[in-house]
């Protein structure tokens, strides 16, 4: 059975009255792909901040490789490798540069280092561009670079803080497919942040969803998805009619029903996986019902309306994912 290669235990990072990370526990095992999800500002990037040693947490502590990442932090540097969600780049020199500078810090010398800068920029799709000044890259190629950087040392454990924010299609698969070569070909155990659930399908084994500093959430995500169930039935109504959302929890194939925020609304607007009807601007409420099952709460549903002549301006049928697991467990979208 595979050891932790991370443990945070009991981590809180206190910025004057603000709290960004609020008492969060979670282990990341060796070979794993550890997803760390939430919505901006949700506190993934002051957790990763503390994990890799850049500021030390307020209560808490956190081990790497069996090593304190406060007490030990230079022998955790050495078997960790950060890809920040800020580009780490100098913008005059070439990629190559770039990935041949950042091993030197790490000590790499002569040959050996310049063995490991082909391998790793072969690794993100960069071998062809790797001459060219940085500054002549897309943001997707910088991105890729950035993430070669990050490999150079040979890490035991990889820091991804949002890799694929603001980078093309091409650019995009490329670091999925870096990333999953690496856990699959060398084992390297790696903690991904980022709002986009379709990449923590993709990729994850587990994830850990953050909320607010807080952990709310935490397991593979397929039993997450499974914990939520039929998936979200979203109904624009008229009017904020308290007796149509009783008698609609009421039916069987319907777990609950209420009336949804702005927020919500927008979410479903937004990325619907099924769009039945469109979301009508004229709509006074939205009312959520989470579903056991969706075909059948959505029979039952439009009976009701019908029978009871409650008029339907927007109707949105949510399939389960990990998009909808975080609207039902916080009433926003991940991308708020």
């Amino acid at each position: 059975m595979p050891g932790y290669i991370l443990e945070a235990n009991h981590l809180v990072k206190q910025y004057g009255a603000l709290t960004a990370v609020n008492d969060v526990s979670f282990a990341v095992e060796e070979g794993e792909i550890f997803g760390l999800l939430g919505p901006n500002g949700a506190g993934k990037s002051t957790a990763i901040a503390i994990l890799s040693g850049l500021f030390p947490p307020t209560s808490g502590g956190a081990a790497i490789g069996g090593l304190d990442v406060v007490h030990n932090l230079a022998k955790v540097k050495q078997i960790i490798g950060v890809v920040p969600q800020d580009l780490a780049l100098y913008p005059t020199l070439s990629g190559r540069e770039n990935v041949r500078f950042f091993g030197e810090l790490y000590g790499l010398r002569g040959k050996g280092l310049q063995t490991r800068v082909d391998e790793v920029l072969g690794y993100v799709g960069m071998q062809e561009r790797a001459n060219d000044r940085v500054q002549t890259y897309s943001g997707g190629m910088k991105r890729r670079i950035n993430l070669a950087a990050g490999l150079v040392n040979h890490p035991r454990l990889l820091f991804l803080d949002e890799p694929t924010v603001g980078v093309d299609p091409q650019s995009r698969n490329h670091i999925f497919e870096s990333v999953a070569r690496l856990n699959r070909e060398q084992g390297m155990s790696i903690l991904y942040t980022t709002h986009y659930m379709e990449e923590a399908e993709r990729l994850c084994h587990r994830v850990g969803i953050i909320d607010r500093g807080k952990l709310i959430a935490l397991d593979t995500p397929r039993r997450l998805i499974a914990a939520l169930g039929g998936g979200i039935i979203q109904l624009g109504l008229a009017t904020m009619d308290e007796a149509a959302r009783a008698a609609i929890e009421a039916l069987p194939a319907v777990r609950s029903a209420t009336f949804a925020t702005e927020s919500t609304m927008k979410s479903a607007a937004s990325r619907p996986a099924e769009v039945v009807m469109p979301v009508q601007a004229n709509s006074k409420a939205v009312l959520k019902i989470e579903a056991s099952h969706n075909n059948d709460a959505l029979l039952q549903v439009l009976h009701y309306c019908n029978e009871a002549d409650v008029e339907i301006l927007s109707l949105d049928l949510l399939e389960p994912n990990l998009e909808t697991v975080f609207l039902n467990l916080t009433g926003k979208s991940l991308r708020d």
